[in-house]
Parts: C-alpha cells; structure tokens; sequence
C-alpha cells in the first residue's frame, strides 16, 4: 500500500484532472474533498461580492464542511494538497482539511491550478493550519500537464 495521498478539491473539474493524472502517475490513493454541500454556478460567480465563494474568501474565518473524510490518515507520510487558485490563495474549504488532521511529521505538497494566477501565500496558510507538517512551496500547473510532468516534478518527495 502506497503511503502517498493526492487530496483535491475541484469546483470546475480542472483540478480533479491534474489530481488524477498525478495519483496515477506515482502510485498514490486519491481523495476528493467534496463540500458537504456542492458549489453551485452561482456559488463560484466570483465577480458577484455576495456569491459563496466570495462570501467565504472574505472572512479567513469560513470553514466550509467537507462530505466525507480521509479513512486512516496516519498511513500516509506524503499528501499532496490540489485545489484551484481562489483570490490568490487556497480555497476556504482546503483551511477546513487542514485543519481536520494531524498532519505531524508529514509532508504536504500543494498544487494548484489556475488560469494565471499565481499559488500565493498558500504554502504559508496550510503551514499554519497544519503546524507539525512540512508544508512545502508547492506549484501552480496548467490543466493540460502531462503525467510525466507531474510525475517529474513530485518525485522530490516519492
């Protein structure tokens, strides 16, 4: 059993391709983390300031609740982290699977996809969410990465 996770979070399905393509290129579990309750079209209108999403990338507080949870979490030492770049950081909802888990002693990669944007202060968020982890700097890729791109670039840590 591989002791690598590749967690996600995907509101538009890009990120879930990246996600996928990495866990199979390294032999790793794959994970979604799926909001309790779905984002909607309307949820994800950016540009509308009272949309969800707006409404949760304003208050740092928002801890949007996750469907379902990651069964043995101790078994894995390497968790890479997929989310779509919200606002230059993380989405609300990657702050709630940081803070679901110790993540002691483990390393945690992010990546991100976007159209442009860059990956922010990610790294540093998730680093203070997940204190006894080694967040890394993680990268920002584009949808159509290959598997062996992917696979290059984690095999820093595999």
């Amino acid at each position: 059993m591989s002791n690598m996770l590749v967690a996600y979070f995907s509101a538009s399905k890009v990120t879930a391709q990246v996600a996928k393509r990495l866990a199979e290129e390294i032999g790793a579990r794959l994970f979604e983390i799926e909001p309790e309750s779905p984002y909607t079209n309307v949820d994800l209108d950016w540009k509308n300031k009272n949309s969800r999403s707006s409404v949760e990338m304003n208050d740092r507080k928002s801890r949007p609740a996750i469907h379902s949870k990651v069964e043995n979490m101790s078994q894995y030492t390497v968790i890479f982290v997929g989310f779509p770049i919200w606002w230059y950081r993380e989405p609300s909802i990657i702050d709630t699977f940081m803070e679901s888990y110790d993540f002691d002693d483990k390393i945690v990669i992010p990546f991100a996809t976007s159209g442009g944007s860059p990956i922010g202060d990610s790294r540093k968020n998730m680093q203070v969410l997940a204190p006894g982890a080694k967040v890394m700097t993680g990268k920002r890729f584009e949808a159509d990465i290959s598997k062996k791109a992917l696979g290059n670039w984690a095999s820093e840590w595999i």
